[in-house]
C-alpha cells in the first residue's frame, strides 16, 4: 500500500471514529430524555443520515447496549484508577466524584431493561462490583466510613446524584457534586450516632430492572 493510500485509509478511519463519537453523544442525549425514542431521532440529532447510523449499529438495541457498556467500562476504569490512590478515603471519594461527573448511573436508571445484555457485559458487571467492594473495604479500613454502611449503598448514592439535572450542564455538575458531598457526610463516621433506618439494600436487589421490558 502506498503512503497516499495509507493516509487516505487513516483519514477514513479517523472520520469514522469522529462520526461514532457524534452518534453516541446524540444517542445518549436522546435516550436519556426518552428511552422509547426512535433511532431516527438519534440520526437527526447527530446530523447524519440514517444509513450512516445503520452502517455502524444494526438497530436501536445495539446502540442502547453500546451506551450502557461504555458506561460500565468507564465505571471499571475509574475504580481501577482509584485503587492506585494511596489514601484509602481519597480513593473512595474520588472514585465516586468521577463516576458522578461521568453520569454513568443515568444510563442505568433510564436504559436498564431496554435491551438484552451480552455475556461480556455480565463479566464487566461482576468486575465492577468486585472493584467497588475493594474500594469500600479500603474506605472502611480508613476508619472514616460509618459501621452500618454496606456496599449496595453506593448504588443509592450514585442514583441520587444522577437524579439531579438542570438545563445547564455545568450547573448540573456543581449540584451533583454538592449532593455527593451531603451524602458522603452521611456515610462518614461522626454521622453515625443514629443508625441508618430500615434494612440495608441487599446485593442484587435492583437486578429486577434489567429484566427485558417491552
Amino acid at each position: 500500500m502506498s503512503p497516499t493510500s495509507r493516509q487516505a485509509l487513516g483519514g477514513r478511519r479517523a472520520q469514522a471514529a469522529r462520526n461514532d463519537e457524534v452518534i453516541l453523544a446524540a444517542a445518549r442525549a436522546v435516550f436519556l430524555d426518552d428511552p422509547k425514542a426512535p433511532i431516527a431521532a438519534v440520526a437527526e440529532r447527530a446530523g447524519v443520515g440514517i444509513s450512516a447510523l445503520y452502517r455502524r449499529y444494526a438497530g436501536k438495541e445495539d446502540l442502547l447496549r453500546q451506551l450502557c457498556h461504555d458506561g460500565l467500562r468507564r465505571y471499571v476504569a475509574e475504580a481501577e484508577t482509584a485503587l492506585a490512590e494511596p489514601d484509602d478515603w481519597a480513593a473512595f471519594t474520588g472514585f465516586l466524584a468521577r463516576v458522578v461527573d461521568a453520569d454513568v448511573h443515568s444510563l442505568t436508571v433510564h436504559l436498564a431493561g431496554t435491551f438484552t445484555p451480552t455475556e461480556e457485559m455480565g463479566r464487566d458487571a461482576v468486575r465492577a462490583n468486585d472493584l467497588a467492594v475493594l474500594l469500600f473495604e479500603r474506605a472502611r479500613a480508613s476508619g472514616r466510613l460509618r459501621a452500618d454502611a454496606v456496599v449496595p449503598d453506593l448504588g443509592l448514592v450514585l442514583e441520587a446524584c444522577a437524579a439531579v439535572r438542570v438545563p445547564d450542564p455545568e450547573r448540573t455538575r456543581e449540584l451533583r457534586r454538592r449532593q455527593l458531598a451531603v451524602l458522603l457526610a452521611g456515610l462518614s463516621t461522626g454521622s453515625d450516632a443514629d443508625p441508618l433506618p430500615g434494612p440495608p439494600p441487599a446485593a442484587g436487589e435492583f437486578d429486577w430492572r434489567w429484566r427485558r421490558r417491552e
